[in-house]
Formats: C-alpha cells, sequence, structure tokens
C-alpha cells in the first residue's frame, strides 16, 4: 500500500520511474532469450530452401499475388488435378466468392447454374483428408501436447498432426492454409473451390476437408478483403466479389517474374530455436513465460532471397 499511496503524490514520470525501479517489478523480468526475429536473421544459408515450382501457385488478383505452396505427399490426387485446372486456364476469369470474418477467404467459379466446363481435368475426387504415417517421411516433431491429435510438428514446410494407433497423418488448418471446398459427400470437391485460412485455427475441421497447401506470401492481401453481408461470408452482389486475373505455375513463369521466396527448413536446427523462441519468450516485455506453444502459432519464415543468388 505504501507504493499506491506514494506514487498518487508524485507527478505521473516519477511515479512511473519509481515504478519500473520497483523490486517487485524487476523480479520478474525474464532474462534475455534470442527472439525468433533472432533466430532467423542467424540462420544457416543452408536452412533455407526454394519452393518447388511445379508445386507452386501465383494467383494473381487486382491488389497483387498471391503465392501458395502446394503439398503432394499429403494430397497427391487433388494437387494433381489443381495443376491440370491451372495448365488448362480453369481459374482464370473467376473470382474470390467469400470473406468470412475470422475464418476463411474462398474462390472458385461464382456461375452454379452454368458452371464452367472442366476439359480434362475430373470433376470429383475421394477426399483426401488423412495418409498413410509411412507416406510423411519429413515430420518433425513438436514436444508440446496437442488437444486435436496424439502427436503434432511440421512435415517440410507445413503444420501437421499424426496418430501412431490409426496409422494416419494429415495437415492442420492454421492460418494461411489452404483447403478444398466441398459439399456434404466426401467425393464432392475437386479443388476447382478453393479457400485459405484468414482467422483463428479451425482445427475441428481436420480430417473433415482436404488440404492441399498453404500461403507462403500474400496473405495480406486476402486477410483485408471486405466481409461478405451474405451466409458465411459469400458476396451477395457480383460487383462485390474480386476477379482472378490469372493462376499460374511457377515453373511455367519466366524465372525472371516468379516471385523469389525462401521458406526456412523445418527440420533444421535453427527452425527448433524458432518454436523455442515463440514457447519460452524472454523479457523484458514478457513476464511470464508460456512454457508451451500451439502448433499454430508456431511461425514458419519466408524471406526473399537475394537477386544475386
Amino acid at each position: 500500500m505504501h507504493l499506491v499511496f506514494s506514487c498518487r503524490k508524485r507527478t505521473a514520470a516519477a511515479a512511473l520511474a519509481l515504478l519500473v525501479s520497483s523490486p517487485l517489478v524487476a523480479a520478474r523480468e525474464l532474462p534475455p532469450k534470442p527472439t525468433v526475429a533472432d533466430v532467423v536473421k542467424a540462420a544457416k544459408p543452408g536452412e533455407w530452401r526454394v519452393p518447388d515450382p511445379d508445386n507452386t501457385l501465383y494467383l494473381e488478383i487486382p491488389t497483387g499475388r498471391v503465392v501458395i505452396e502446394l503439398a503432394p505427399v499429403f494430397a497427391p490426387r487433388h494437387v494433381a488435378n489443381i495443376r491440370t485446372m491451372v495448365r488448362e486456364g480453369y481459374f482464370d476469369g473467376l473470382a474470390i466468392l467469400r470473406s468470412q470474418d475470422n475464418w476463411v477467404v474462398q474462390w472458385g467459379d461464382p456461375d452454379e447454374k452454368n458452371p464452367r466446363a472442366l476439359k480434362t481435368a475430373e470433376a470429383k475426387l475421394p477426399g483426401e483428408f488423412t495418409v498413410p504415417l509411412r507416406t510423411d517421411t519429413a515430420f518433425t516433431r513438436l514436444p508440446d501436447r496437442d488437444g486435436y491429435a496424439p502427436q503434432v510438428g511440421h512435415s517440410n514446410g507445413f503444420p501437421s498432426a499424426r496418430d501412431p494407433k490409426t496409422g494416419q497423418a494429415w495437415l492442420a488448418h492454421c492460418y494461411g492454409m489452404v483447403g478444398v471446398g466441398r459439399d456434404s459427400a466426401a467425393d464432392s470437391g475437386n479443388g476447382g473451390a478453393l479457400y485459405a485460412v484468414i482467422g483463428n485455427a479451425p482445427r475441428h475441421l481436420d480430417r473433415n476437408i482436404t488440404v492441399v497447401g498453404r500461403v507462403i506470401d500474400g496473405m495480406p492481401l486476402l486477410s483485408v478483403l471486405p466481409r461478405g453481408a451474405g451466409a458465411m461470408g459469400f458476396y451477395e452482389k457480383p460487383e462485390q466479389m474480386v476477379p482472378i486475373k490469372s493462376v499460374r505455375l511457377a515453373a511455367d513463369v519466366p524465372p525472371e517474374q516468379r516471385s523469389r521466396l525462401e521458406i526456412l527448413r523445418t527440420e533444421s536446427a535453427s527452425f527448433k530455436a524458432v518454436a523455442e523462441a515463440q514457447r519460452n519468450r524472454g523479457g523484458p516485455w514478457t513476464k511470464v513465460a508460456a512454457g508451451h506453444v500451439d502448433l499454430c502459432n508456431v511461425p514458419i519464415p519466408v524471406r526473399q532471397a537475394e537477386r544475386n543468388q
């Protein structure tokens, strides 16, 4: 109580100085620890990888480019079908149809009555909600407990989960993940309707939807879109929809026009340090370290590559 009464008799600046110098506050300050930014800055060149051009999409909208890395290990048939549709120009001229607050942004064909015809791509595919554990050979486990899976971690740049008892592995619905829209039937999607998570991770969707990749650049272009006023965030008027200029595979874009990005390898020592820095943040701002990190709160660093590389 002495501290409170003393502060009332002083100026605001003096009171703040007294509070900061108080042993009660100083005792709670944690020792300095590397931040995520510190770890990323110190990462070795060999700990970064370049996304495979054959598994990288460029979604071009009026405000810029959204870059998506595909995950063929977890959804081989859907990824192959998406590649086919992209190379056939299926997505060109379609639109972003939906922006639901704290949920997803979705794009596809706005004309349900007269949908765009497919050329050689498949119209329906069985859901690829999980894959056998043996398929996921790049899994790096997080030690933290998870409410949705016995084990969680990262698989070559993607947040993933697994259950050794069932022998299944799957991608997790974290921020920026890209999934395949479908109706009630598990085989009612083909990759022609896609969405990106723009809100709090809806992990309850895990193993119920085919997840095909992750946005690695351009998320702000999607997350700031006006929210749709219709049911589930769909735009009610055609003029509210965001036109898609084109979708291309990076492999089909001239090298000088490609986005030069590098992703920190999730099996690297530096990535393990990133997770630790997020799990146990140091001072002076942090007063109580969480000692835990949620799978979807582990950042997967992406950086611009040097042009002279």
